[in-house]
């Protein structure tokens, strides 16, 4: 058996001539720079060749990669039976659930769908019956549910139910946890850890500080006691513009929405809109059903669903109007300005949300958003959790 001769300047290929398994560190590089950095870190073995074959799949089609030659544009062909065949959307994700871990798995299909529009991915039953349900896939399918067919529909509501029932899972105890009671500066006998006035405690037993054993010795603990809320009705008026950038916001209104329902003293309506209102508030109890009846897209009258709002308020003073949107306004930004100043003026609490989700992570018309500000409403973005905290804090008054 012969080995090849060293060429000087040439990177010897990973096991080249030793017997011994590839560098996983070049590989990695490998898998990470694409086919043009091969000459430098060797050939993948057999495992990485198929990481690499389903990487190409879905980032080879990248036109700014292709034209700085990172890596190689179009898709890979697969081997098997009596020859190359193309790899298409269900091939790949076969690979990719067999081949990478589940996060990895969530951010390729999340790429695949947001990045490069592979639409069939959430419109093709063969792949809706294989692919992981995930929050990213529940926005593809908000976005091209009036394209499929019935049959479509009926698989992409298992996307729909399973994300819905983790996110009510991770939400519903944080957001009842919000509406437990407030802290109050009134001492409490009742001792519940929860309660527990740490400031009040460590002043209370200054006198017994041993300084050579750096300790503090408790005689008496003391305790908060708690306000009882729900004593007068409320209202949360939620109104979400349904407009494309919007789907993580409208999905976790929805689930929001039904955390909140049935709570005593807080009577919430959920409106979606975007040139026209639609009124959800029937739904709220099924936010699997209502996110089904949601339609992204379209237009924003912003003004116009504030105006809606208006007339479901009951008590202007127990009230709190949430206005989830970007702040794009496609209607007529002075009558929004008018009827929010109004809203204020007779006593009603107006948030301006740019995002309801996890990550509160927004994109919105910082002009408009600061000049609804200026008519006094609280402008940010939040967390469904911090959301209910907000709630919660406005029923305890």
């Amino acid at each position: 058996m012969t080995t090849p001769e060293h060429v000087p300047g040439r990177a010897p290929t990973p096991g080249e001539g030793t017997g011994t398994a590839p560098d996983a560190g070049l590989e990695r590089w490998r898998l990470v720079l694409g086919s043009a950095a091969e000459r430098h870190t060797g050939p993948l073995g057999p495992g990485n060749a198929g990481r690499d074959a389903a990487l190409d799949w879905l980032y080879g089609r990248d036109p700014d990669l292709a034209r700085r030659g990172v890596r190689r544009s179009g898709t890979t062909p697969r081997q098997g039976g009596d020859g190359p065949s193309a790899v298409t959307a269900i091939d790949w994700l076969d690979d990719i659930h067999r081949l990478f871990p589940k996060e990895t798995i969530e951010r390729l299909e999340r790429d695949a769908v947001e990045r490069y529009g592979i639409q069939e991915i959430v419109t093709d039953p063969a792949v809706l019956e294989r692919v992981e349900p995930s929050p990213t896939l529940l926005r593809a399918v908000l976005r091209t549910k009036h394209l499929m067919n019935p049959q479509v529909l009926r698989l992409a509501r298992r996307i729909v139910e399973s994300v819905v029932k983790q996110l009510l899972a991770k939400l519903r105890p944080e957001i009842r946890r919000a509406f437990h009671g407030t802290r109050s500066r009134k001492p409490s006998r009742v001792p519940l850890a929860r309660d527990f006035d740490f400031r009040q405690t460590v002043r209370a037993n200054l006198a017994h500080y041993q300084p050579a054993e750096r300790r503090l010795l408790i005689e008496r603990a003391h305790f908060h006691s708690r306000t009882q809320r729900h004593v007068t009705q409320w209202q949360l008026i939620l109104l979400v513009d349904q407009s494309g950038s919007m789907a993580g916001s409208v999905i976790h209104s929805a689930v929001t929405a039904a955390c909140l329902w049935g709570l005593p003293g807080l009577k919430t309506h959920l409106v979606a809109f975007d040139t026209q209102v639609v009124d959800l508030t029937s739904d709220v109890t099924d936010p699997v059903e209502l996110l089904m009846r949601v339609q992204l897209g379209g237009g924003t009258d912003i003004a116009r669903a504030v105006e809606y709002g208006v007339g479901l308020v009951e008590n202007p003073r127990r009230t709190i109007v949430a206005l989830i949107t970007d702040f794009y306004e496609g209607g007529d930004p002075y009558r929004l300005l008018r009827t929010v100043r109004a809203l204020v003026e007779q006593g009603s609490t107006v948030l301006g949300l740019a995002a309801l989700d996890e990550d509160a992570d927004p994109e919105y018309d910082r002009e408009l958003a600061g000049r609804l500000a200026a008519a006094g409403a609280h402008i940010g973005a939040m967390t469904p959790g911090r959301l209910a905290e907000f709630v919660a804090e406005r029923l305890s008054r």
